[in-house]
């Protein structure tokens, strides 16, 4: 009889958890005790007792399109997404995308002005004032500009708490004419990105020309091209995370490969090694600065670690490709 038990068990396990299923399962469960019992009966051994239940009563499929009852549990329904909602979430995402580049320029603007305060004192340009004073005002500005910042990102962070089931991909639906709209947005949008990714680069990459420009003038001036240097870097920094913002809103709402598990599971990756190396980047770049006095060569930390980051973006893509 245990048999029989574990059948039935195993047969209406995958089936919904209704009252109607539970009165079916009680049902045949009486049903084919009865049958049991009659074959033992007769003589039958428990086995080939059990065989003959089984087969007499275990087509499940064929009772419950006689009974009309449905064989799976249904899904619950996925919410679909309209014109408006879309729209919010658009405006939303751009609002984030914004709080988040200003605060990580107000972050390097910040050291752009430290690096400027102490030089204007070097110069004789603040008068009246001691360089521990100077020191301390750039100091007590930047540290304003990353409270402010910090703010700014605690609240992209809430703008965006809403939609984090459009983040998983999976808990949303479009309706046809709504995500050809969509598509075609972002095939006009797809020009101004790249425009935007070629512009930050090209600041990268030119912002040491500001460095080497004020060498060349004389040692005095290189804390200017140093100030130069980090307002370039925070402009191209900007753009790379406004444009970039925009594009992924697009795939998450079309729900496209680059938002797949194992490509979220890389961006976490690398996003984890950059938040590490870039601030590490900065801070190596400040004390070979301050402590050292290594204006003039200290910048080339920037584009070693944005070749690191690179090397080890790539070599983790291919890993991930070749496992």
């Amino acid at each position: 009889m245990n048999s029989i038990i574990n059948y039935l068990d195993n047969v209406f396990a995958s089936l919904p958890k209704t009252s109607e299923m539970e009165k079916l399962k009680q049902e045949m469960l009486s049903n084919m005790e009865d049958k049991y019992y009659e074959l033992k009966e007769e003589g039958k051994t428990e086995n080939e007792a059990i065989g003959i239940v089984i087969s007499e009563f275990g087509n499940i499929d064929e009772l419950l399109s006689e009974l009309d009852l449905p064989l799976n549990e249904e899904k619950p329904q996925v919410p679909q997404l309209s014109e408006e909602e879309v729209d919010t979430f658009f405006q939303q995402t751009s609002k984030a995308m914004k709080s988040i580049g200003i605060g990580v320029m107000l972050c390097l603007l910040g050291s752009s002005l430290l690096v400027f305060f102490i030089q204007l004192f070097e110069q004789g340009f603040l008068t009246g004032i001691t360089e521990n004073t100077a020191t301390l005002i750039g100091v007590a500005q930047l540290l304003l500009f990353i409270a402010f910042a910090v703010s700014l990102f605690i609240y992209s962070g809430q703008l965006l708490e809403k939609y984090k089931y459009i983040e998983k991909g999976t808990n949303f639906k479009l309706p046809i004419h709504l995500k050809k709209k969509i598509q075609m947005e972002k095939e006009t949008y797809q020009p101004i990105f790249f425009r935007s990714l070629i512009i930050g680069v090209a600041l990268c990459i030119l912002s040491p020309i500001a460095l080497l420009v004020t060498i060349a003038i004389n040692d005095q001036a290189a804390n200017y091209g140093v100030c130069i240097l980090l307002v370039l870097i925070a402009i191209a920094v900007y753009l790379f995370i406004v444009s970039g913002g925009k594009k992924d809103a697009y795939d998450k709402l079309l729900k496209e490969a680059s938002h797949s598990f194992e490509k979220k599971h890389e961006d976490k990756v690398i996003g984890a090694f950059a938040a590490i190396i870039w601030p590490l980047a900065v801070a190596i770049f400040l004390i070979t600065g301050f402590v050292y006095g290594n204006w003039h060569i200290n910048w080339i930390i920037f584009p070693i670690s944005g070749l690191l980051m690179a090397m080890f973006s790539g070599a983790y893509s291919i890993l991930k490709k070749e496992g």
